[in-house]
């Protein structure tokens, strides 16, 4: 079969094309990648809360998809709206990479008798609401400044001293096993910063129409992912939730129970508050989180 991936043309959006593209080739597929620019690539000057619309980096991607110019679309689960455009599906999903944030800190605004060994009043650079929010929760003394740009661009400026710290998805940075020689890096605990719903996953996304591409991806589809990350893509759909909400929710699997955390605030200017749930089924579990989200538990 031949099979033609659509997929942004940053560095990270790259590898995971092909890293995708290779486990394709490898079951005996031909394959090909095309480059495609999202409105999120081009509009960098602003950060994800004051861009209107939601699907930054998916909706014209997903548009081939619907025109046939590509037949799978490489995602970042994390950036895929909850709802598929009509047409679409979710053919299958990846293996799930580390889903912890990184605090990255420049040599000079390194202090370990501070909380996450960042000095006091430093200003961290993020451009994410939900890292907004629980940055406030865990360091009210610091000012939070937007951050764009791809992965090693954001360290760039890091290096630059533009920032005394970033926040990063550590599956970006390990993906790209990015040179963080003179950086300070700190690893959050998931249980200190929660991770977006499905970071660290990809989304394989194709035609509904299309079965037998549908057929060809199960061997490389990961159920067990699957389970655990629609739980956390529930919660941030019945909270008609995008780049804008300022939510985190991480869901683990351990021997029959469902282990939740979840972060919340109404805005990325108000700290979060966390809430943990465990449940020895999915059945019910998003919506027990949203009314307790939404009742302000």
């Amino acid at each position: 079969m031949k099979i033609r991936i659509g997929s942004r043309g940053s560095d990270l959006a790259l590898w995971q094309a092909h890293f995708v593209k290779k486990q394709l080739e490898d079951l005996g597929h031909e394959v090909e990648i095309q480059i495609i620019v999202t409105k999120g690539d081009r509009i960098q000057n602003l950060s994800f809360d004051k861009i209107e619309g939601k699907g930054f980096f998916t909706k014209e991607i997903e548009e081939a998809l619907l025109r046939n110019e590509v037949d799978l679309a490489v995602h970042s689960h994390k950036d895929l709206e909850t709802t598929n455009p009509d047409g679409l599906i979710i053919g299958a999903v990846s293996y799930r990479e580390n889903p912890a944030d990184l605090l990255l800190i420049h040599q000079s605004a390194f202090d370990p008798s501070q909380p996450f060994s960042l000095k006091t009043n430093s200003v961290i650079g993020t451009s994410a609401a939900r890292r907004k929010s629980q940055l406030l929760r865990l360091r009210p003394d610091c000012t939070i400044n937007d951050l764009r740009g791809n992965v090693p661009t954001r360290v760039q400026k890091l290096r630059d001293g533009h920032y005394d710290a970033i926040v990063l998805a550590a599956a970006g940075v390990e993906r790209l096993k990015l040179d963080l020689n003179r950086i300070r890096t700190l690893q959050f605990a998931a249980e200190d910063f929660i991770p977006a719903p499905a970071q660290g996953v990809l989304g394989l996304q194709i035609r509904a129409e299309d079965t037998a591409l549908a057929e060809a991806l199960k061997a490389i589809h990961h159920p067990d992912v699957a389970e655990t990350i629609s739980v956390e893509r529930d919660v941030m759909q019945l909270m008609q939730g995008g780049c804008q909400l300022p939510l985190g929710v991480f869901c683990t699997k351990i021997n029959t129970q469902f282990h939740v955390l979840v972060s919340y605030a109404k805005t990325a200017t108000e700290p979060a508050r966390v809430l943990r749930y465990e449940a020895p089924s999915t059945n019910g579990l998003a919506e027990k989180i949203v009314n307790d989200l939404k009742r302000g538990k």
